[in-house]
Parts: structure tokens; sequence; C-alpha cells
């Protein structure tokens, strides 16, 4: 018997499936969103692309951007009592409404 695989996606087939509607590639937009330092954003995964995707543990955190790593930005999230610094693609973010 082979060992069981513990990848980084692993548990994650409805987690990361889209609804057909949505299917496919987001559109450029998605990836040249601008935030500013200080902004509140949602993590909110695209499925379709897998790069600069933070760990599942994230999904729907609210995070603050503290500054730009290349086309990444990096987002501050409060995880159990300590912050987490994340470095994620804009594709994978969006405005916090609150």
């Amino acid at each position: 018997m082979g060992r069981r695989s513990f990848g980084f996606l692993h548990r994650s087939r409805n987690f990361l499936s889209k609804i057909p509607r949505e299917k496919g590639r987001p559109s450029p937009a998605k990836f040249l969103r601008e935030f500013e330092v200080g902004d509140k954003v949602v993590i909110d995964f695209e499925p379709s692309v897998r790069g600069g995707m933070p760990h599942r543990r994230y999904q729907g955190k609210v995070g603050v951007v503290t500054g730009r790593r290349g086309d990444a930005y990096l987002v501050d999230v409060k995880l159990g009592g300590k912050t987490k610094h994340l470095i994620i693609l804009p594709v994978h973010l969006r405005k916090h409404s609150g």
C-alpha cells in the first residue's frame, strides 16, 4: 500500500471547484488590481490560478496590505494570536467592504 499524500492542496476538491458559469480564467483586470498600503483585503482564492495562492487556512480571512513584492502584495493576517506575513497575488485578493 502506498503512502498517503498530504500535499498543499489535499482535501480541496469542493473548496477549489467553480460553478459552471464561473469556469475558465479570470479577466485581466483581476490580475491588475491595485491596493494601497493600509487597505483591508479579503483573501478569496481564484482556483484557476495556482501561483501566488496562500495556504487554504487563510481562505476568507481579512488582512492588511503592508507593501509590495514584485507583482504581489504583502498581507498581514491575524491567526491564533499571531500575525502571519503572506505574499499573495492580487487575483486572490479583494477589497474588504467593512
